[in-house]
């Protein structure tokens, strides 16, 4: 990971502190340098019908030149502390990939060695963008838009409007108007920053106050050496209902 910051300020368009959870994963990815970095996440949807990967392309840059979050790099300053800093301008990662030439029970397989290949390269978080895209045509009308991004700069509550918004860029060919302002993410650090943070701590000494020792949240033992996996099933209507009830109350 990259420590130092640019020597060129032009480039820089915006200096801002972590957030609490930035910070964390900035200390994990010190921490562990080897193996899959298990906050690469990853998003692919399926396009059918006309697809203009040019067009695309356009409007997943014109997605980084209006969220100045996704144009962050972590940098350490000469004084010890982390900072992001957020790049006036920065060069998309796209890959096209065509398997439509292959015979179809292949391309399927072929697609998801792609992605599971993309998703197991390490971003370096000095190095903005820390997001990259991948359109894997399967055939004429069939592409698989693929979405590579580091959870310290995009969460899941977030990509709904950023796919929307994609969409929507896709759409217009790259031109935002139509897309209402962006309120820049500094706005919601000030606020963090302003919170009290005693009332913060005591409330938390309060809830704690009946624990007399450490809390095992996971066995020991060496860091993890492959990605978490989804697992999908299927239950009974009443059974889901009660799971949420109970997700809901706790």
């Amino acid at each position: 990971m990259s420590q130092q910051p640019s020597r060129s300020r032009s480039k820089i368009e915006d200096i801002l502190p972590l957030s609490p959870l930035q910070e964390g994963f900035v200390f994990l990815g010190l921490l562990h340098t080897e193996g899959p970095d298990l906050y690469v996440g990853q998003v692919a949807f399926d396009l059918e019908g006309p697809f203009d990967g040019a067009r695309m392309r356009a409007a997943a840059e014109a997605l980084l030149r209006r969220h100045a979050n996704l144009r962050a790099g972590f940098r350490q300053r000469k004084n010890g502390a982390w900072a992001q800093l957020v790049l006036h301008d920065v060069d998309l990662p796209w890959q096209d990939a065509d398997l439509s030439a292959l015979p179809e029970d292949e391309r399927g397989p072929e697609a998801d060695r792609l992605a599971a290949a993309d998703r197991a390269r390490r971003f370096d978080l000095g190095r903005p963008p820390l997001l990259r895209f991948t359109a894997i045509r399967l055939s004429p009308g069939h592409v698989r838009l693929v979405m590579t991004n580091h959870h310290i700069v995009l969460d899941g509550w977030s990509m709904p409007v950023l796919l929307r918004e994609l969409m929507a860029l896709y759409a217009s060919g790259g031109d935002p108007a139509a897309l209402p302002r962006v309120r820049p993410y500094r706005e919601y650090l000030a606020w963090l920053d302003a919170r009290d943070r005693e009332a913060a701590r005591t409330a938390w000494q309060e809830s704690l106050s009946g624990l007399d020792e450490a809390t095992l949240l996971a066995p020991a033992g060496s860091a993890a050496s492959t990605a978490p996996e989804h697992v999908s099933f299927t239950v009974e209507t009443e059974v889901s209902g009660a799971l949420a009830a109970w997700a809901r109350g706790h």
